[in-house]
């Protein structure tokens, strides 16, 4: 880099490469959302076959390739923009210093050089002479600058002290340039894609090495920007997010997806683009490493004789391999099926009128963590926010997105017209064993806050012209939490349902921060769960949802066990639609209706 070429740089011409990258990305988004949520949809409904899965197969690459150059062009349009805003800061440095020159009275030559007039008065009896400085290497060189300060003060004229301050001042801007140039350059030429048809793991796995990449390099670019609200209130991410230029808000999708994901109250058209982007860049980068790994031998198991008896053991090639590679193998393994169940869920959109699903909330580390919605909540009538209880994981969370699948099958259905949105919200790490964890507290009290964050980012983002109906679900040890949410928080819910609780952590349905009357509880036939937690969780004897003296409504069941209140076309699932959808006159009680009298004397949901 020199002066010449810095002179003629527009960092404008950059910009407008900058956006015809976002308006392709904005184009194959479109493309994308067309294939996933029109197209695919309506081929599934309309014809069937092996013909009609070929063509879904196909058009479910298609969106995956349209969502690479989605994600890829937004990073190459960010990178252009930082490139250009780096460049533009030192062509202004540049510009400001040969103009103060010329003002001096200065002449800047075409190498940076500065050449300065003789003195105006005399010194000793003689006018001193003008003359011709160059830059100086003073800014990184201290020897440099004290020399330079030296001569400064011994120079007769005070011209030349004017001239090397320019000079400086030009050979800063330069270095500032060269120096940008040079660290663009491997970013940008990273961007470009391999010359095949077929985007691969790889081709994801490298989209996160281009993030970091861009994300390292634009750093100045990305500190110009309103910073997101250390505080982390959702009302605060929204408005910081609404006050973003179209340009700032792709720079952060592009470059900082994860933490974009994370914040209540955004979007959630905005969290949903954010954390897919996480989502099939963690695909691919645990599946590379899962192939990467030996499979684990096939002759696992051995006996030997001991006191007489055969043993059933692990042979020692399996023990070998098992200390070497299974607690990675057994992680890459659950969470890979964990993120092909979330893809599942996308591929059912418009299967029986399912609406588009959204992903609000993902990671992979440790156990994992998802919150998959049902429909835009931004948008919708009504809000159920289901929390899942003990040993969910992220390779669990395929039967807790079903759950929420058949609830919005009938609450839609008992919807009267209106909009519903139910959400799967593994915001937390839950307890991995009933026996070892499930009988601690902690795990509700630590996840509450981030609970309780998550329904008033809700309330932030929602679009509609009125309040939605929002409904919070508790299965199993998921109602403790919400218990530790109501105590220790502000539950910004109008209704609570628990099914199978085990304890809340409050004594009674009046300390759960919402209306009176509006607490239901769902206690299966056959389910040991709510007894066992009377115990364990709550200590010896306390009261539970299903007693009488919490104050619950006891909404009738017909399921059976643990995990069946969710079961298709059952009571205990109908009586949580109609909670959802603002009709508890309508909920069927136990027989035995206790204090709360015959349900159209209850004051209900609005």
């Amino acid at each position: 880099m020199d002066i010449a070429t810095l002179k003629a740089l527009k960092p404008s011409e950059f910009e407008e490469a900058a956006d015809g990258y976002r308006a392709t990305s904005d184009m194959a988004s479109t493309a994308k959302e067309a294939i996933e949520n029109k197209i695919t949809p309506s081929l599934r409904n309309q014809l069937d076959g092996k013909a009609m899965e070929a063509a879904v197969a196909q058009l479910k690459e298609l969106g995956k390739d349209f969502h690479y150059i989605q994600t890829e062009c937004a990073l190459a349009s960010t990178a252009l923009n930082g490139f250009a805003f780096d460049m533009a800061a030192a062509k202004r440095k540049l510009e400001a210093a040969m103009e103060d020159a010329t003002a001096a009275g200065c002449a800047v030559g075409p190498d940076g050089s500065v050449s300065f007039p003789a003195g105006s008065e005399e010194v000793d009896g003689k006018v001193p002479e003008g003359g011709t400085v160059s830059p100086s290497t003073s800014a990184t060189d201290p020897t440099s600058a004290a020399m330079e300060r030296q001569a400064i003060n011994m120079h007769p004229n005070p011209n030349f002290g004017k001239a090397i301050g320019f000079a400086n001042r030009i050979g800063d801007a330069v270095r500032e340039a060269t120096e940008a140039d040079a660290k663009w350059a491997p970013k940008l030429r990273a961007l470009k894609a391999d010359d095949d048809l077929k985007v691969s793991d790889k081709d994801w796995s490298d989209v996160k090495s281009d993030q970091d990449g861009v994300s390292e390099a634009a750093k100045k670019y990305l500190d110009s920007f309103p910073q997101p609200p250390e505080s982390g209130d959702p009302k605060d991410n929204a408005a910081w997010w609404k006050g973003l230029t179209d340009e700032q808000k792709s720079a952060y999708i592009s470059m900082r997806p994860d933490s974009v994901g994370k914040l209540d109250g955004l979007p959630a058209t905005v969290r949903d683009e954010a954390n897919r982007i996480v989502l099939d860049e963690t695909r691919a980068r645990y599946q590379l490493q899962f192939d990467s790994i030996p499979k684990p031998p096939t002759n696992e198991w051995t006996y030997i004789a001991s006191n007489g008896w055969a043993s059933k053991v692990h042979t020692d090639e399996w023990m070998e391999w098992n200390e070497k590679y299974g607690e990675r193998y057994d992680h890459l393994d659950k969470s890979l099926n964990g993120m092909q169940a979330i893809q599942d869920r996308f591929d059912k959109t418009g299967e029986r009128g399912l609406p588009e699903a959204y992903l609000l909330g993902f990671s992979a580390d440790d156990d994992g963590r998802a919150i998959v919605a049902n429909g835009n909540p931004d948008t919708a009538d009504h809000q159920a926010v289901y929390v899942p209880g003990t040993t969910s994981d992220l390779n669990s969370i395929g039967g807790n997105i079903n759950r929420m699948v058949n609830l919005w099958d009938v609450a839609h259905a008992k919807s009267g017209g209106q909009t519903v949105s139910t959400i799967t919200w593994l915001g937390y790490d839950a307890p991995d064993e009933v026996a070892k964890d499930a009988r601690h507290d902690s795990y509700a009290y630590d996840g509450a806050p981030a609970f309780n964050n998550f329904l008033d980012g809700l309330e932030a983002s929602h679009t509609g012209d009125t309040p939605p109906h929002r409904t919070v679900i508790g299965h199993s040890y998921g109602s403790s939490l919400i218990g530790a949410a109501a105590q220790k928080g502000t539950l910004n819910a109008d209704d609570v349902v628990f099914a199978g609780s085990p304890g809340v952590l409050v004594s009674s349905a009046d300390e759960m921060d919402v209306p009176k009357g509006h607490v239901w509880n769902e206690e299966g036939g056959s389910d040991p769960v709510p007894e066992l937690g009377r115990y364990f969780l709550g200590g010896d004897g306390s009261i539970i949802p299903s007693d009488p003296d919490f104050g619950a409504h006891q909404m009738a069941t017909d399921t059976h066990g643990h995990g069946g209140y969710w079961d298709p076309h059952s009571k205990s699932l109908l009586n949580q639609g109609l909670v959802v959808v603002g009709k508890g006159d309508d909920v069927e009680l136990k027989p035995s209706y206790g204090t709360f009298g015959p349900p159209g004397s209850w004051d209900h949901v609005k």
